[in-house]
């Protein structure tokens, strides 16, 4: 008998509409001879399936719906949803609550990694490197010079829980600090200043493909704007490069590094993290446990240079976790 899947999409953040591209595309690509997919939108004001232009509303006891008087319920979720809830263990806390499977890493994985901040200390003990770095709490005292002095210029001012670089500013000068870390506030009660990394920009997915943590092919970013920001990753103003022209030693370099990170943070499913290469030495920037799924996002292009299609890639995935 089919299994049916609810694929996600959507949240509570300002990446729904990157979302909805990426659970869309789930949910055409996932082999409907194995499987009963459903588009599920998870959204502030309502929570929905959508079947044949119709919504039902989800029953959020046991995430089932009705149809008529027929009563659906799911054997996985498919998450896709960037950002709050689905990315920062919000929902999987839920979904583990009435046991239900899903496609992420367990619910404290998902909130460690989304909290940037955290994710650096976390990986520090373990010998990681990284960029300098400050953290400031909406309403805190600080001095700009203090911030200055420890992290240099030119700096990066980020939201500590956000994604799709919503936020995110790159800092020349001290005087253009403060309107920078008020623009990262919009986006979140809590703020990371990191050192500028003069290097090659490296992004790395890593997943479980039939049982096995395998890291897919490299990408190198060459970005047209000063940095990896919002219109480079999505309005084409970015080269990115796979596999990335690295040497053997440098791909080496960054593949163990990538593996050592998924493994020491004990993650599963699906991840995309960032390097920046320093005289050879991975710095690590960040994860993202709900990459970008589209066709022209970057893991689903690693995926394919390593011989993975996307309706491989996606029922590979659920059936990872119909397996557990």
């Amino acid at each position: 008998m089919k299994k049916n899947i609810a694929v996600v999409m959507g949240g509570y953040s300002s990446e729904v509409a990157i979302s909805m591209k990426s659970g869309s595309v789930a949910f055409k690509h996932l082999d409907k001879e194995k499987f009963n997919p459903y588009q599920v939108h998870i959204l502030p004001n309502k929570w929905v399936v959508i079947d044949n232009n119709k919504e039902y509303e989800i029953e959020k006891k046991d995430f089932s719906f009705f149809k008529g008087d027929k009563k659906i319920t799911f054997d996985c979720v498919f998450n896709a949803i960037h950002g709050s809830p689905g990315e920062d263990g919000k929902l999987l806390a839920y979904f583990e609550l009435i046991n239900m499977k899903h496609t992420s890493a367990p619910f404290y994985q998902m909130a460690l990694t989304f909290n940037k901040r955290d994710t650096l200390s976390a990986v520090k003990h373990y010998g990681i490197p990284t960029a300098e770095s400050v953290y400031l709490n909406k309403g805190a005292n600080y001095t700009t010079s203090e911030i200055i002095e420890k992290v240099g210029l030119p700096c990066f001012v980020k939201p500590n829980n956000a994604g799709s670089s919503f936020g995110i500013s790159k800092i020349y000068k001290e005087k253009n600090l403060s309107k920078a870390i008020d623009k990262a506030f919009k986006e979140d009660s809590e703020i990371l200043i990191e050192s500028f990394l003069d290097g090659i920009e490296v992004s790395v997915g890593v997943i479980e493909y039939k049982g096995e943590v395998t890291v897919l092919p490299i990408t190198e970013i060459v970005s047209e704007n000063d940095f990896f920001d919002y219109d480079a990753k999505y309005n084409g103003k970015s080269e990115e490069i796979t596999p990335a022209r690295l040497t053997k030693f440098q791909e080496t370099k960054v593949k163990e590094m990538a593996k050592k990170v998924y493994t020491i943070l004990n993650m599963t499913g699906f991840s995309r993290s960032e390097y920046i290469l320093v005289k050879d030495v991975p710095h690590f920037l960040e994860m993202n446990t709900v990459p970008g799924l589209t066709e022209a996002s970057i893991l689903p292009k690693q995926a394919k240079e390593y011989g993975i299609e996307l309706s491989e890639l996606f029922n590979n995935s659920v059936q990872q976790s119909l397996n557990k």
